[in-house]
Parts: structure tokens; sequence; C-alpha cells
């Protein structure tokens, strides 16, 4: 019996040794993050940010990889069902996972279970945009205007069912007494090609995704859907300043774990992104997209999550989305 205890007690200070000692020895290999939508939209602009600069921090490279598909959550039940050993992470639109967490018809994983928060990674405005040609409103009034002319024959794109872009045009009609007509993709750079080329009218996207094609007179920007104007856009009057009444969206990216991560590789991770969001070359990188770097601990990252989905569970209550 002695011995047997011996022995036990040999293979718990063994196994208290090995903890920290794994810990300190995390990353021995490349690490991925998997971006839910595909190339050239803003989470993966966001993803793209980081993306060097952790891997630097880190001393391994971190590959951002796009698994794109049912409005970002293919790539997240892919995140979700990976190993928690801290090599596969998700960089997630919050307000899109927050928004599946809170419909009636879930997916194949549990939100609020499923991932532990590393750090937030950026926070933008979105901003309501039309195709110039196609539609005549120079204003969001003229455009509620039209949209209660004609109810349910102007079109608006998003990056996918229950994505940010898609509650963000769900909640403008409730806000408005509108009846839109909703036509998903599979992210926004497919919605916005479409928007270019007339195929719809309008979107209430991101300002990364926006921004490029401004230039081109193919689309307008009527208001910003933040409570206060965009730093990268001063002269854009908000949607509240517009008569849309306690209207407020704004769309932040975390970097997320799939839960039972080791606490100490997530410590290390968000330390890494922390980091990087104070670097001077980071916050011009995510001005110039018309958002703002901004990076959180793990524990506070958890809270926003969680404030989320209670918000966005209203939302898909009174809109009755799906």
């Amino acid at each position: 019996m002695k011995k047997l205890w011996r022995i036990a007690l040999a293979g718990a200070v063994l196994a208290l040794a090995a903890g920290p000692a794994a810990a300190d020895g995390w990353p021995a290999k490349p690490v991925r993050m998997v971006v839910p939508f595909p190339p050239g939209g803003a989470t993966d602009a966001a993803a793209r940010i980081y993306a060097q600069h952790l891997g630097d921090y880190l001393g391994q490279s971190v590959v951002v990889e796009n698994k794109a598909g049912a409005g970002g959550e293919i790539g997240a039940e892919f995140v979700a069902k990976s190993p928690a050993d801290g090599y596969t992470l998700l960089m997630g639109a919050v307000g899109s996972h927050a928004i599946h967490a809170a419909m009636p018809d879930k997916p194949g994983y549990d939100f609020g279970t499923a991932f532990v928060g590393v750090s937030m990674a950026t926070s933008m405005p979105m901003a309501v945009a039309v195709n110039s040609d196609k539609i005549a409103a120079r204003n969001v009034q003229e455009l509620v205007a039209l949209a209660k002319s004609k109810p349910g024959s102007i079109t608006y794109g998003s990056a996918g069912p229950g994505t940010s872009q898609h509650m963000a045009g769900e909640l403008f009609q409730v806000a408005t007494g509108t009846r839109l007509m909703h036509v998903p993709y599979r992210g926004s750079g497919p919605a916005i090609t479409d928007l270019l080329g007339g195929q719809i009218d309008m979107v209430i996207e991101t300002l990364p995704a926006l921004l490029p094609q401004v230039a081109s007179g193919k689309i307008r920007l009527l208001g910003v859907t933040t409570a206060t104007r965009a730093t990268a856009l001063p002269d854009l009057p908000t949607l509240m300043e517009q008569g849309v009444k306690d209207y407020s969206v704004a769309t932040t990216y975390a970097l997320l774990a799939p839960a039972g991560t080791p606490p100490a590789v997530v410590d290390k991770l968000s330390a890494g992104m922390q980091k990087a969001a104070a670097m001077a070359s980071v916050q011009q990188a995510a001005l110039k997209l018309g958002a703002d770097a901004v990076a959180t601990t793990p524990a506070d990252t958890s809270r926003v999550l969680k404030q989320e989905v209670a918000r966005w569970a209203e939302v898909v209550r009174l809109s009755a989305a799906k």
C-alpha cells in the first residue's frame, strides 16, 4: 500500500510539474486563426491586422484560414469542435455568433459554452449604403420614405442569415416601420459585388467593406449606424441624427478559443493581442479600415459576449428573424 501511495504521489508531482512546462512550451507549431467568412470582408481584415504581430509575439506563425458558409457558422463550428490546445482559434464577428445563439434554429454548437473569450480585436461602425443608380435617396429620411412607398420592393444584401449585417437590416425595419427584402450572401464581399452591379439596392455593412468602393461613385453612403459619428467619416451623420430613434449598432470582432483551452495559453494569446493593439501601426491599419483597434482581457471578452447574446435575443424576438 505504501509503495502504491508513493507511486501515486510521484505521478501527481510529475503532473503538476508538466502543466506549467506544457504551457511554457506552447506554441510549438503554427497557430491557425479561422475566419468564418470569405476573404475581403471586415472579419478577414481584422484577422490579418493582428495575425502577423500576434505571430511575432508568440514566436510562431499565425496563419489566417477562411472557412466560409452558413453566415459564419461553418467556420465557428469547426473551431468549437477542434482540440482545445490553442492551435485552432476563431476570429469571430461577435454580433453574428451572438445572434445565431439567440435564433430559434440554433447552430450545431452552444455559443455560450463552446468558446472561451481571448480578446476583442476591432470595433467598427456600419453604414447604410445604396446603389447610386437604382436608389435616388440622398439621406436616410428619403430612403425610409421610398421604402414605405414600395413595401417589400427594396432589396438589402447581407453577409448571410443571422449575421450582424442581416440583423442590422432587421433592426432598421423595426425602427423605421419599413419592410425590405433580405438577400443573403456567403460573406460581405459577394454582397458588395452585387451592390456595385445593381443586383441589390442597399446594404447595411461595415466600413472596411464599403470604404474602398466609395470613390467609384457606384454606391452612396447615407448614414452611420453608431451613436456617434465615425472617426473615419466625420461628415457622415448617424442614423439617430436623421431621426431613427435609438438605432446604435457597432460590429465587434473577437479572438475566441475552444472551451477547455488551458488558461495559461488563453492568457498568453490575450497578452499578445493587447500588445499588438497598443502598436501605432495596428491602430493606423484599423483606422484605415474605419475601425478602432481594441483588446481586452479574457474575462472582459467573455462579458461582452454575454451582453451581445442578451441584446440580440431581444432584436430576434421583435423581428421574428430566422
